[in-house]
């Protein structure tokens, strides 16, 4: 296959969008016909890429003798991509119908297609300079739709996730620069930097590892920088859905992958006292943003600080920098991203249908909008982590491959997987006993005028119930796809 394949995926979405906002579309349903045909074109094509391209690799451009904007499709960037290319169109479905009494309609779906494409580039880059760059752009194509809505509130929220971002992405660039002018290497095919290390680098590769670590920390949310993240729930809700979900924080537990498993290698880190930083804040953060998530009324924001917990499983589990919570990691990124969106999807509709934002306002809706909180059902159950739904599968592996790694920071972790399971339940499971089992008191007239929204908002919710149902209980070819990682992580096994 020819390497320019990737690049046409890449600029599909990229390019597409970016023509909207020129467009005189002259009728709604021109401009859905029209970004949903780019979405579907960049999917198909990119599944298709994904099913025959492994290994495929192409330079763009040499940026010096030994620096280059390459991309490549490999394992582990794969599992990435596919979660972006099937969910997309279902985030521009939705996003049709929530976005159709709101204004500026062509920048919105502007950006918001051309952040498939950059996410993509993030997820096909061939080595860290590459993903540097897509990771940055995601950035900059991110904020304006954070701040659509154009009220005070949500420029105060951009201007957060731009400062946040940009600070993360600094002290990455500093850890990266560290690693390349010391012996390190930024391609991400080769042996990781148990190979340079020597008692006189060390502690300047474990330096930049923390740096680096933080720095994509900032996305993937782990505490005390998760800060911009329940800020800016401000956004549209298909804004929040992809941002919390699958595009923005899932770029950041990518790459924070990366740097564990194919710059830096499971030999260098395996006992070291980077490991175990890593390891104690991505498990503290996995309690706190459980915590917060039970105190908070908001519903968005109760569901963005659930997002803050999930990243970190994610995290931990890449940190364990075994086999098997490489795989856990990669399993639970793929299924968070599949019940977030979902929970995020109902959350929207909810608010769009019914004007309610708190969680003490859901009384009844069972009956208003029984396909919606029967998917938030499904979804919550799922995420508490109860079988034989997707949630059960990658919350047990992550605890398995940590019970097998039998280590202090190992065993904190499995404390925090099974408060934070607690605590899951309660703050999601009782807004479904809210909707379905009002208080006596309870006045159904008060819901006369809300109902379900209709098939653009519902189809993508069914269809996404039905993925959580059936990973869970066939969970079997994406197991295996996952476990193609592995040989390339672990090249000695």
């Amino acid at each position: 296959m020819n390497g320019i394949g990737i690049l046409i995926a890449i600029a599909i979405p990229i390019l597409g969008g970016a023509f909207v906002p020129l467009l005189d579309f002259g009728s709604r349903r021109a401009r859905e016909s029209y970004v949903m045909a780019i979405v579907l074109a960049a999917s198909v094509y990119t599944l298709s890429l994904l099913a025959s391209g492994q290994g495929t690799s192409f330079v763009l451009y040499h940026l010096t003798s030994t620096i280059d904007i390459t991309f490549r499709i490999d394992r582990y960037g794969s599992i990435f991509a596919l979660l972006v290319s099937v969910l997309w169109p279902l985030a521009s479905l939705y996003a049709f119908e929530y976005m159709s009494h709101l204004h500026k309609k062509n920048r919105f779906f502007g950006f918001y297609t051309m952040c498939f494409g950059i996410t993509l580039g993030v997820a096909f880059a061939g080595n860290f300079i590459t993903m540097y760059l897509f990771y940055e752009l995601l950035t900059l194509v991110t904020v304006p739709l954070i701040t659509h809505e154009g009220t005070r509130e949500a420029k105060v929220a951009g201007v957060k996730y731009l400062v946040y971002s940009i600070a993360g992405a600094t002290a990455a660039f500093i850890g990266m620069i560290a690693v390349l002018s010391h012996g390190g290497s930024l391609e991400f095919d080769v042996i990781g930097l148990g190979s340079a290390a020597t008692p006189e680098n060390r502690r300047l590769f474990d330096l930049a590892f923390l740096f680096m670590f933080f720095g994509f920390g900032v996305k993937s949310a782990v505490w005390p920088l998760h800060g911009w993240l329940p800020t800016a729930g401000v956004a549209p809700t298909p804004v929040t859905a992809l941002l919390h979900a699958v595009a923005v924080v899932k770029s950041g537990v990518f790459a924070i992958g990366r740097v564990v498993y194919f710059t830096y290698d499971a030999g260098y880190l395996d006992g070291s006292f980077v490991q175990k930083v890593g390891l104690l804040f991505s498990a503290f953060t996995i309690i706190y943003g459980t915590v917060m998530a039970w105190k908070e009324m908001h519903f968005k924001k109760r569901l963005a600080y659930s997002t803050v917990s999930n990243l970190s499983y994610i995290v931990f589990a890449f940190l364990l920098v075994t086999p098997s919570g490489l795989e856990a990691g990669l399993l639970h990124m793929i299924f968070h991203g599949v019940m977030k969106i979902a929970l995020f999807f109902v959350a929207g509709a909810v608010m769009h249908q019914s004007g309610r934002i708190y969680v003490t306002e859901l009384r009844g809706f069972g009956k208003a909008m029984p396909v919606s909180i029967a998917v938030f059902t499904v979804a919550s159950l799922a995420l508490t982590g109860i079988p034989p739904l997707c949630g059960f599968l990658s919350k047990f592996a992550i605890a398995e491959a940590a019970v097998e790694e039998s280590t202090p920071f190992a065993y904190f972790g499995i404390a925090a997987l099974l408060i934070s399971a607690i605590f899951t339940a309660a703050y999601l499971l009782t807004i479904c006993i809210r909707a379905y089992f009002p208080p006596a008191d309870f006045e159904p007239w008060s819901l006369k005028s809300v109902k379900e929204a209709n098939w653009y908002m519902t189809l993508p919710l069914v269809l996404l119930a039905a993925a959580i149902i059936l990973l869970g209980c066939f969970p079997g070819p994406l197991m295996r796809f996952i476990g193609g990682v592995v040989p390339a992580a672990f090249p000695g096994l």
